[in-house]
């Protein structure tokens, strides 16, 4: 049973990630998610949100990301959706491989996989959905 669901529309500007801070702010508070999910749901989100807005859309202020979220009482879900072209996820580079370790950037996917409990990635992509069990 679906206790709160919502969506937020944002444009591809990396200073809406500071709504997702709030957004989660106000999830947790209201359905009474632990500080140990909290952390987890923050890190992972803000790693699928930056995606969308960087790599998916490429900071391109005239696209959208959407992002959809569902409470229920034993999970809580999260649907991110850029209007990029997509990526292989199979193509991305494990950023634990020695010739990665030192790079800057390649780190979200990775984060997304150790934090939620379940990540799918549809659409060639450009959707990722993040699972959280309460």
């Amino acid at each position: 049973m679906t206790l709160l669901a919502q969506n937020l529309i944002l444009t591809s500007d990396v200073s809406n990630l500071v709504q997702i801070e709030k957004l989660i702010d106000s999830v947790c508070d209201n359905c009474h998610i632990t500080e140990d999910n909290y952390g987890n749901i923050l890190i992972a989100l803000t790693e699928a949100v930056n995606n969308a807005i960087v790599h998916g859309n490429k900071e391109d202020k005239s696209k959208k990301v959407i992002l959809t979220y569902e409470v229920s009482e034993d999970e809580v879900s999260f649907v991110v959706k850029d209007e990029g072209n997509g990526f292989d996820i199979n193509q991305v580079p494990d950023p634990t491989l020695p010739e990665n370790i030192n790079k800057l950037s390649g780190r979200g996917v990775f984060l997304m996989n150790s934090l939620a409990d379940k990540v799918e990635f549809e659409e060639n992509g450009t959707v990722v959905i993040l699972k959280f069990c309460l």
